[in-house]
Formats: C-alpha cells, sequence, structure tokens
C-alpha cells in the first residue's frame, strides 16, 4: 500500500516535508492545502488539485490516506479534529498545539474516530542526540544531578514582520521557547527520561518592536528524579549559534551540540567511548536555524519521523510520538509561561493522562 498524504500549509516548513514524504518508497505527496495564497502550486507544480482553500473539502478526499499540519501552531487543532471527523490519521509538525488542553482535545477527538495521532520531533533523530538517549538508558551517568538545554538564535526584525501571525500568542502561541525552542526542550525532557516537575522562570521581550511573545526566557527545572536543570531560549541573541543540551551525573557528563557532540565522558568507559569521541566530538558552525529558520534544515528527521509514523499506522499501535508524547515539551514550556506571569514563582508542570 502507498500512503496518500495530503499537507495543510505551504509555508517555510513545507518543502521539508515535500522532500521527506518524496523520499519514502511507500507515500505520496497527493495535495497542498494553502488557503488560496498559489505556494501549494510552487512547491509541487506536478500534483493536481494543490492550492485548495477549502479545509473540510481538502481533509475529506478520497484519495488522502493521511493528513499532515504545517499550517501556524495556533491552528493545528482545527485541521486535525476536521481530519479526525473525516476519518483520517493526522501527523503534526512542532508544536503540536499551543496549550495541553488544546492538544487534548485533539487526542480525544482521533482516539474517538479511531484515527492515529502522531508529532514530528524531527531533531531526535540526529546520531548524537541517539547517542546521548541511549547512554542514559544504559545508566552511564550514574544518578543524573543536573540537566540542561540552551537554544542561543536570532530572528531579524524582519522576520516577525514577515506574516501577521508570527509573535501572536494566538497563533504562535509564545516565542522564543515555544516556537524555536521545543526542539530543544523537547530533546532535554526526552533524553532525560524523567519528567519535569516544575519549574520557575522569567521570560522578556528585549529585541524586538511590535511582538506580543517573549525573545528571551529562561527557566530553572526541578526533575522527578530529584536532578536540577536549566532552560534558556532566545531570538535575541545576535548571530545565534548552535543549541546545547547537557546532562550530567555522578559517573559521567555529555554535552551535545545540534546533532553533534562537546563533551563526552564516563567514569567507566567503555570500548566504544574513544570511536565516539574521534567520529562525533566536535565544535559545530553557526548552529542549525541559529539566525536562519530555513538554514540547514535537513529532511531526514522528518522523514524518520513518518516512516516511524507510517509503521505504526500500518501496525495498528501507538506512535512514537504520539499526542501525549508531543505534549510534553509543551507542556512545559506553558508552565513556564505561566511562572514567569506570577513573577517567577514555581509552578507544576501538568503532565496530563499518559495513554501508556
Amino acid at each position: 500500500m502507498t500512503w496518500r498524504i495530503g499537507l495543510v500549509g505551504a509555508g517555510m516548513i513545507a518543502p521539508i516535508h515535500r522532500d521527506a514524504i518524496a523520499a519514502i518508497a511507500d507515500a505520496e505527496l497527493v495535495g497542498i492545502m494553502d488557503n488560496g495564497s498559489g505556494r501549494g502550486r510552487a512547491l509541487a507544480p506536478d500534483l493536481d488539485a494543490t492550492g485548495a482553500d477549502d479545509l473540510d473539502a481538502f481533509v475529506a478526499r478520497d484519495d488522502i490516506d493521511v493528513v499532515a499540519i504545517a499550517s501556524p501552531s495556533g491552528a493545528h487543532r482545527d485541521a486535525a479534529l476536521r481530519a479526525a471527523r473525516a476519518g483520517k490519521h493526522c501527523i503534526v509538525e512542532k508544536p503540536m498545539e499551543t496549550t495541553p488542553a488544546r492538544i487534548d482535545e485533539m487526542i480525544a477527538a482521533h482516539r474517538e474516530a479511531g484515527t492515529v495521532l502522531g508529532g514530528i520531533f524531527n531533531t531526535r533523530y540526529t546520531e548524537g542526540a541517539q547517542l546521548l538517549r541511549r547512554a542514559v538508558e544504559q545508566g552511564r551517568f550514574g544518578r543524573i544531578t543536573f540537566a540542561s538545554a540552551v537554544g542561543p538564535w536570532w530572528r531579524d526584525q524582519a522576520y516577525y514582520d514577515s506574516s501577521e501571525w508570527r509573535g501572536t500568542w494566538a497563533l504562535d502561541g509564545g516565542g522564543a521557547l515555544m516556537n524555536q525552542g521545543i526542539h530543544s526542550v523537547d530533546l532535554l525532557q526526552w533524553v532525560v527520561g524523567s519528567p519535569v516537575r516544575s519549574v520557575s522562570a522569567r521570560t522578556a521581550t528585549l529585541a524586538h518592536d511590535r511582538v506580543e511573545v517573549e525573545d528571551t526566557g529562561a527557566a530553572c527545572l526541578e526533575f522527578d528524579n530529584g536532578a536540577l536543570g536549566t532552560i534558556g531560549c532566545t531570538t535575541s541573541m545576535w548571530p545565534g549559534h548552535f543549541r546545547t543540551i547537557t546532562v550530567a551525573g555522578d559517573a559521567g557528563t555529555a554535552v551535545l551540540g545540534d546533532g553533534d557532540l562537546l563533551f563526552w565522558q564516563f567514569r567507566d568507559e567503555t570500548a566504544d567511548d574513544d570511536a565516539i569521541r574521534a567520529a562525533r566530538l566536535r565544535l559545530p558552525g553557526a548552529g542549525v536555524g541559529a539566525s536562519n529558520p530555513s538554514a540547514g534544515i535537513d529532511p531526514r528527521g522528518h522523514q524518520r519521523a513518518y516512516e516511524e509514523f507510517l509503521q505504526a499506522v500500518r501496525a495498528g499501535t501507538t506512535p512514537v510520538v504520539d499526542g501525549h508524547e508531543a505534549r510534553k515539551a509543551v507542556a512545559i514550556i506553558c508552565a513556564i509561561y505561566e511562572s514567569a506571569r506570577r513573577g517567577g514563582a514555581a509552578v507544576a508542570v501538568e503532565h496530563g493522562q499518559s495513554a501508556r
């Protein structure tokens, strides 16, 4: 069977979805919903029925098996609910939505429809991130004591002025944390493998005008396993550079720099550690997306996300990144925003009910 995919959204990330789908042997992009902008035809001129501006008609098409959503974040729920009503499986770009409550609606709708809902966190698939996750699972850090995520990025004023939805609470759902930093937040919570219990945070808009949301955010974290941590994400740091994820414990420390490693040292070394350092230890360049939102994005991460999702649909199992998994980073970020609104007071992270 070839999975026929309809893409909702024709913005900056749409070409990555197009290329990721094209690389999958049993998947085909059959249409793009672009609200009549004409971008759909420009992205895929060989497709029929691109450039649709009627969402209900688009998701109901008989030749669409899976709806992929890559529209502005605050519009994801509406598209996902309509896909569920049409009986279509649905995979959603990050963030899945702008609040945990809106994601819960999406989860409930697809559960009731008997369709599969999945999310995309493409940065999980880099070799460095996979190595870090495996080291945690193997207990190589001993007791984890500290973990941090830093996304030191830059966006110029023209970025925010380029679209009415950018930098708004309604459609962006937040700023440097929710839009750009969510990959760093997701990687941190996924690698550590222990839920974030509470956060204390501050946010500010320091380098931009006419923006509702933050361009600078910093938070202190407490994990369920007792570890402490920090998150710092910006679009206010010119010129921007690589993101880092640090995991440390009483038996080891490792630091991820974008997809590579900056540090890899354990009390109990294995035969593979020297080879890992030789192959992966390097100082990254400016960083993927550090100053240009479309620079350096590789479709292979999205391809892996699509492949895992379609495999789960085919097997009737839960995707690795289902709605509950995609919800975790959003819940952490929303707790950060609530803490900032309270002047930095500690706020518990609302985890919801796991599907597993």
